[in-house]
């Protein structure tokens, strides 16, 4: 499912407008973006939790030359699926 099928899902599902489901399906994307950029965690309960993890520098290797190579410290946005969702999909 993209972008464009789900907006038409929600419109249908909650009786409005694409063009309103739209703005919210932006809406709640942004509103998510914004905490995880603020360093929070966003837990939606029954659906899951969006968090940011660290992931740690490590020493990579070149595919192509063998090379070592320096992978610096990042952060990485995750999502764990909480539980009703997990049951839904099993």
């Amino acid at each position: 499912m993209n972008k464009s099928e789900l907006i038409d899902a929600i419109a249908a599902s909650a009786d409005i407008p694409k063009a309103a489901a739209g703005r919210a399906l932006d809406a709640v994307i942004d509103s998510i973006t914004g905490a995880l950029k603020d360093g929070d965690s966003v837990v939606l309960v029954g659906f899951g939790t969006f968090a940011v993890k660290e992931r740690a520098a490590r020493t990579g290797r070149n595919p192509q030359t063998g090379d070592p190579i320096q992978i610096s410290a990042a952060k990485i946005p995750g999502f764990k699926a909480g539980k009703a969702l997990k049951d839904a999909v099993n």
